[in-house]
């Protein structure tokens, strides 16, 4: 299983912290991002944000990164400061 979490605004938007997603559904997390926008408009509009974040194992990562079994993965919209 992967381990998937939700934060800040998209944590709301979607009104799920956390997930767990089969290892077999995807092998990159762009593949994860679309199997979860699979879920229903809510979710495909929510994660279709060119600017979503995403971690690997607490670790920034790209869209074309591996994930498999005992991953956590992370969502999260862009980090603004001032």
């Amino acid at each position: 299983m992967i381990r998937v979490l939700f934060f800040a605004g998209l944590r709301e938007q979607l009104a799920c912290a956390e997930i767990s997603v089969p290892a077999e559904t995807c092998g990159t997390l762009a593949e994860l991002r679309a199997h979860l926008g699979g879920r229903g408009e809510q979710w495909r509009s929510a994660l279709a944000d060119d600017n979503l974040q995403m971690a690997l194992n607490r670790s920034v990562a790209t869209p074309d990164t591996a994930v498999g079994g005992g991953d956590e993965v992370a969502f999260f919209p862009p980090v603004t400061g001032g």
